[in-house]
């Protein structure tokens, strides 16, 4: 069942996306620089991006989240941890649109989003990859990763913690968690790849589901 549905969600994600217009098309082939952010800190949150239906994103789900990488964030603006993530995907789900990733049982950003019950995905520029992948070289609980990052963090009007140079952002309301388990899996990368993980984690991996209640694109 768990596998179907994760099959559902990434085909509805890949294969059900409205065609982007040719603007759309335009901006996603733009070299990436961090140019057009280089005043984020001194600029609002509505400076800086316009609201966007969910349906009408026009980035493939598949190369942001398998190359750009998710940077997962949970938390208040005075304690919140940010983590990236490269196994998950958009889908409908409860007749919402939804997000699902796929974390290590131990992530500490797993925690904040059981707390808060809600948590943002965001996407940047190529130019802020060591910025992304500073996000899950180490952990939050014992190291002081989340002040070595030089991005700056925002509030959503929907009350999460996002960042002002991404380029994407998506914000989830907490819809379940579930525990997966080897013998869930036919495939035997699957397999090895959930029992691999059990062994540091003392756990097995989990899927996170949150229904979309906003997303915002760059201005």
């Amino acid at each position: 069942m768990r596998n179907s549905l994760i099959l559902l969600l990434g085909i509805v994600a890949g294969c059900n996306a409205p065609a982007p217009k040719s603007e759309d098309k335009a901006a996603a082939n733009e070299p990436a620089t961090a140019l057009k952010v280089e005043n984020a800190k001194d600029k609002t949150f509505e400076e800086l991006f316009v609201p966007i239906q969910p349906r009408d994103i026009p980035d493939n789900v598949f190369r942001l989240v398998g190359e750009d990488f998710t940077v997962i964030t949970a938390g208040a603006l005075d304690d919140y941890n940010s983590m990236t993530a490269s196994y998950g995907g958009w889908g409908v789900l409860f007749n919402s649109p939804s997000a699902w990733c796929f974390l290590r049982a131990n992530r500490y950003t797993l925690e904040y989003i059981r707390r808060e019950k809600k948590y943002t995905m965001t996407y940047f520029d190529a130019a802020y990859r060591d910025q992304v992948m500073l996000f899950g070289s180490s952990s939050g609980r014992d190291s002081d990763k989340m002040k070595r990052h030089s991005l700056t963090a925002a509030i959503t009007p929907g009350g999460s913690i996002a960042y002002k140079e991404s380029r994407l952002i998506i914000e989830c309301e907490l819809t379940g968690i579930n525990t997966v388990h080897p013998d869930d899996y036919h495939a035997e990368e699957g397999k090895s790849f959930v029992a691999d993980a059990f062994v540091e984690a003392k756990d097995y991996h989990k899927l996170v589901f949150g229904k979309i209640t906003g997303a915002w694109i760059r201005r």
